[in-house]
């Protein structure tokens, strides 16, 4: 079964975490169990690495591509998705220490929250020791662009000759454009703007079995919630991507035309999404508004503004 649960049957007000956990740890997981909540994962992507792609980033090491000096192609790599480390990673551990450890110097690998941050920050440790981490407090890709903007002409300065390394973007073929965007924008004087490569290093689509997951785990919630007579328990399903949306709002019956078992007086099955790009698609898209948009992709930002929501509902039912 791909849903991954601490328990069989939920005796704590359960979490519905619509993404593969993370391993060997996972925040959210830890964070939710702390808090008296049972967290269950129901994964809802695929990911596929795109090999053929991989190789040019391994050759990039083997060549001698992104060592300081005159003939470095790349002074740092962009990531905002966990596979996208995942399948750096692996390249990086077949290269092997010794020629990851030359590419390291002066590399900056640039990340869009603390989740890559903290994946990345294992490899740093074993393979690249003089990489620079940075933008672990970005929170997304418009406000990591702008962080670059400044931190990478800070370092190289702004080069009229156009002599600066280009950027290397890590992505999956579903990605938003933002940061190659902003980094090569026209309007900025030719000197501030920053070349971006994009390159695709996996693939991603719904899990053939999500629909089904979650609908098993959703049913054990209602269990949960039909055993409470007073009316005071809650659920929560929290949306990480767009991907996989449709599903989740039918197994809900949130889908528009359809009756909402949670639209009536005594809602109670909720829904938050992982920061604005979900949160605006369902908006968009169905025509649905989720009850909480965490201020931060962390699960500190999820669990703060659920706790504040239910702060709020439990005070309406007294």
């Amino acid at each position: 079964m791909a849903i991954s649960s601490q328990s069989a049957s939920l005796s704590k007000p359960p979490v519905f975490l619509l993404k593969t956990k993370s391993t060997p740890h996972d925040g959210y997981e830890e964070y939710f169990s702390s808090r008296g909540y049972n967290p269950t994962f129901v994964p809802v992507l695929e990911h596929r690495f795109h090999d053929g792609n991989l190789k040019i980033v391994k050759n990039l090491f083997t060549s001698g591509q992104l060592d300081e000096g005159s003939g470095r192609k790349y002074g740092g790599l962009i990531f905002t998705s966990q596979r996208a480390v995942e399948g750096f990673t692996r390249i990086v551990e077949e290269v092997g220490v010794s020629k990851a450890t030359s590419a390291s110097k002066s590399l900056i690998l640039y990340t869009v929250g603390p989740a890559t941050s903290r994946s990345l920050s294992s490899i740093q440790s074993t393979h690249l020791p003089h990489a620079q981490l940075y933008g672990s407090e970005a929170g997304n890709g418009e406000n990591l662009a702008r962080m670059i903007l400044e931190h990478y002409n800070g370092l190289y300065g702004e080069n009229e000759n156009g002599t600066k390394p280009s950027l290397l973007f890590l992505v999956g073929e579903q990605r938003r454009d933002i940061i190659p965007r902003t980094l090569m924008d026209e309007s900025l004087p030719s000197r501030q703007r920053i070349q971006v490569d994009e390159l695709v290093v996996y693939e991603t689509g719904v899990m053939d079995s999500f629909e089904e997951d979650f609908a098993r785990a959703v049913q054990r919630g209602r269990d949960y919630l039909s055993s409470d007579g007073e009316g005071k328990r809650a659920m929560w399903t929290v949306v990480f991507s767009p991907t996989g949306c449709d599903a989740m709002l039918k197994v809900l019956d949130l889908l528009p035309g359809e009756k909402s078992k949670t639209a009536d007086e005594g809602r109670r099955e909720f829904v938050t999404t992982i920061g604005p790009t979900t949160r605006d698609h369902l908006r968009s898209k169905y025509g649905f508004d989720p009850d909480v948009c965490a201020e931060k992709p962390s699960p500190e930002g999820v669990g703060g503004g659920i706790e504040a929501f239910m702060g709020k509902w439990e005070g309406q039912l007294k």
